[in-house]
């Protein structure tokens, strides 16, 4: 210890960077707050951008990384308050899994729900404007799994993760429904022109229809219509 005195070094200092010892105390409400804080916000952000981790890891790791990373970069953080913020997130990671194995309604309000985002070829318009989706984008994200209209599809739900189950018809089932591929859906109108399956090109919704000037969606009441597509998925 002499010697290392000799060459300026402070013990003090190693461990606790610039702070005094009552920091300590204080890191432990910070990281408190801080651990709820992110927790809330990326609850409120949605499944988006979270893919293969709940919400809850995601904010583990978020915490994790941030306690490992200043103490490295920062010489005025020292090594103790991030030991003590990696034990403070390590308990509540604990605590918080042992509360949700014990109630459904906290690991719901920490890890969300699935969300069932299409119904036997239709929209569920209100579960999916809760995600914050774009049409574009979850379009998109169909295509990847081989669904070229959306009467392919018996039951597509988001997961806690992020991530889309989608459960098909049997082609021998397949109806016919609105199409998603690029720019199938420029050719929608108001006008009926010719009798015809039409898909709503908002919620997806198929009927027959006969000529007219307008026809109003029975499931949103939108008046948007697009030839419908029965296409058969290609794996």
């Amino acid at each position: 210890m002499h010697v290392l005195s000799l060459f300026g070094f402070n013990i003090k200092n190693f461990l606790m960077g610039s702070e005094e010892w009552v920091f300590l105390f204080e890191t432990l409400l910070r990281t408190i707050i801080m651990f709820i804080i992110i927790l809330v916000a990326l609850r409120l952000l949605g499944k988006r951008g979270v893919k293969q981790l709940s919400v809850f890891e995601l904010v583990v790791i978020i915490g994790l990384g941030s306690a490992a990373g200043d103490p490295m970069f920062y010489k005025d953080v020292g090594i103790l308050p991030a030991l003590v913020v990696f034990c403070m997130v390590v308990a509540l990671y604990t605590f918080v899994t042992r509360v949700i194995a014990k109630s459904k309604k906290v690991e719901g309000l920490i890890e969300g729900k699935a969300v069932c985002l299409i119904k036997n070829g239709v929209f569920a318009i209100e579960n999916f404007k809760k995600e914050g989706l774009s049409e574009d984008e979850f379009f998109a994200e169909l295509r990847i799994h081989g669904v070229s209209q959306l009467g392919q599809i018996e039951e597509a739900i988001v997961e806690t993760s992020g991530t889309m189950s989608i459960f098909y018809y049997p082609d021998e089932k397949v109806k016919l429904g609105l199409p998603i591929m690029p720019n199938s859906l420029k050719g929608n109108s108001r006008v009926i022109h010719h009798a015809d399956t039409y898909s709503c090109s908002f919620c997806g919704y198929t009927e027959k229809l006969d000529p007219a000037a307008s026809h109003s969606c029975p499931s949103c009441k939108k008046l948007e219509w697009v030839k419908s597509s029965n296409r058969k998925r290609v794996p």
